[in-house]
C-alpha cells in the first residue's frame, strides 16, 4: 500500500499535475495491473461502494458497470433465463453467481456500458473474468481475484487493463471534502442504510409489497445513491434495466430511464432475437444495429444497400404497434426516484414500462395527485422520507 499515486492527467489531458492521495494512512486500494486515470478511479470507488451496499442489502453477489461517474447498470447474481443469456451474449459460458451479476449489469444497457469500469462485490472468479475479457472495458475493481481470473484479465488490452484490488474492510472518515473553484466543501458522508424498514410507509391503496419487489426497490435506491442527480431507476428481477442520470427535470429522468427499460425489454422480442447478423460482426456494431433497428431511425440499418452490411437476411420493420403490444407484456417492474415526484405525469410514464411498485421520498405539494395516479393503476408506492442526491 502507498500514501499517494501520480496520475497521467485529471479529467482532461490539459489538467496536470494530477494525483490521488490520503491525508492520513495509505490508499485503500492496490493497482495490480494497468494505469488507471482520474475518471477511472472516480468510477471505481463509487462503483465499489454501490456493490458493497447491494450485497449487504440482498445477501447476493453484486456487480455494476460504471461510466462517467454514474452506473450504466447494476445487478445482483440471480440466475439468467435462456433469453437473457442470449441477449447478453453469455450463452456460451458456464456462469457463477458473480458472473450472473456482471452479465446483468453489463447487459442492461450495452450502449452505455461500452468502455465501462466494473465493480464486483466478491473475489473475481474465472467465469466473470471470461465475460469481462470479451467486452470493451477500462478496468475492474474487486476485493480480490483468483489466480485463473488474474491470468485472463492481465492478458486484456495487451497487458494494460486496469485491475484494482480494494481493501474490503476499509472505512472512510465520516466527514468528506472536495474543492470547487478553490473553495473547500465539507459534509458528512451519506451512510444511510437502505433496508426493508425504509419501505414501510406505504401511501397507496395497494399495500402489497412482495419480497421480490422489496429487493428490487432496494436495488433501485442503492443504485440511485451513487448516480448523478436528478436520477430515476427501473429494476426488474434483481437488476437495473433503465437508469436516467443527471437530468434537470424529474420527468426527463423518468422518460430517459423508461426508454432504456423499454429497449431492454424490446431486445427480448422474437423479432429482435431472430435478427440474423453477418458473420464476424463486432459486438459494438451488433449492439448499435439493434438499438437503431428498435428506434424511429430504423431505416438507417434497413435501407437497400445498407442492411447487407449488417444482416444476412433483410429484417422486417418492427412496427410501433408491434412494439407497444410487446411492451405491454412487461410487468412487475420496480421504480426508485432520488427525490420526490412533483407531478403524476411521472407515474403515467412509469406505467408504460410495466411499473407496479415505487419508492420515492414524498414531500411534494402534489403528493395527493401522485398517489391518486398510482391508485388509478393499482400500483404500490412507499414514501421513504429520504432524499438520495449525489454530486
Amino acid at each position: 500500500m502507498m500514501n499517494e499515486m501520480q496520475l497521467k492527467y485529471g479529467c482532461n489531458p490539459n489538467q496536470k499535475p494530477s494525483r490521488v492521495f490520503m491525508e492520513n494512512g495509505d490508499l485503500p486500494f492496490e493497482v495490480i495491473c494497468g494505469r488507471p486515470g482520474y475518471i477511472n478511479l472516480l468510477d471505481a470507488l463509487n462503483g465499489w461502494q454501490l456493490v458493497k451496499e447491494l450485497k449487504k442489502a440482498t445477501g447476493l453477489p453484486a456487480a455494476t458497470s460504471f461510466k462517467h461517474v454514474s452506473p450504466a447498470g447494476a445487478a445482483v447474481g440471480l440466475p439468467l433465463s435462456d433469453t437473457l443469456k442470449k441477449i447478453y451474449f453469455v450463452d456460451d459460458v458456464e456462469l457463477t453467481p458473480l458472473a450472473n451479476a456482471y452479465a446483468r449489469a453489463r447487459g442492461a444497457d450495452r450502449m452505455s456500458s461500452f468502455g465501462d469500469f466494473i465493480a464486483l462485490s466478491d473475489v473475481c472468479d474465472k467465469a466473470t473474468a471470461i465475460l469481462i475479457k470479451k467486452e470493451v472495458s477500462d478496468g475492474v475493481i474487486a476485493p480480490g481475484y483468483t489466480d485463473e481470473a488474474l491470468e485472463i484479465l492481465k492478458a486484456k488490452k495487451k497487458g494494460n487493463y486496469n485491475i484494482i484490488k480494494i481493501d474490503e474492510n476499509y472505512k472512510p472518515a465520516e466527514i468528506e471534502r472536495k474543492q470547487v473553484f478553490g473553495v473547500t466543501f465539507e459534509q458528512g458522508r451519506n451512510e444511510l442504510d437502505i433496508n426493508d424498514e425504509l419501505l414501510g410507509n406505504i401511501v397507496t391503496n395497494n399495500k402489497e409489497l412482495s419480497d421480490e419487489a422489496k429487493r428490487d426497490l432496494k436495488i433501485a435506491l442503492i443504485t440511485l445513491k451513487y448516480t448523478q442527480s436528478n436520477s430515476v431507476c427501473y429494476v426488474k428481477d434483481g437488476q437495473a434495466i433503465g437508469i436516467g442520470a443527471g437530468q434537470q427535470s424529474r420527468i426527463h429522468c423518468t422518460r430517459l430511464a423508461g426508454n432504456k427499460a423499454d429497449i431492454w425489454w424490446l431486445r427480448q422480442a422474437p423479432k429482435v432475437l431472430g435478427l440474423q447478423f453477418v458473420d464476424g460482426i463486432k459486438r459494438a456494431d451488433r449492439d448499435n444495429a439493434i438499438d437503431v433497428y428498435i428506434s424511429d431511425e430504423y431505416m438507417d440499418v434497413l435501407a437497400d444497400g445498407v442492411w447487407e452490411k449488417t444482416f444476412k437476411v433483410k429484417p422486417e420493420v418492427f412496427t410501433k404497434e408491434e412494439q407497444r403490444a410487446w411492451l405491454d407484456k412487461n410487468t412487475d417492474v420496480a421504480l426508485g426516484s432520488d427525490a420526490f415526484f412533483p407531478f403524476g405525469d411521472n407515474i403515467e410514464r412509469a406505467k408504460k414500462s410495466g411499473v407496479t411498485a415505487i419508492a420515492q421520498p414524498g414531500g411534494s405539494i402534489r403528493d395527493d395527485n401522485v398517489i391518486e395516479t398510482c391508485n388509478k393503476y393499482n400500483m404500490c408506492m412507499s414514501f421513504t422520507g429520504i432524499r438520495l442526491f449525489h454530486h
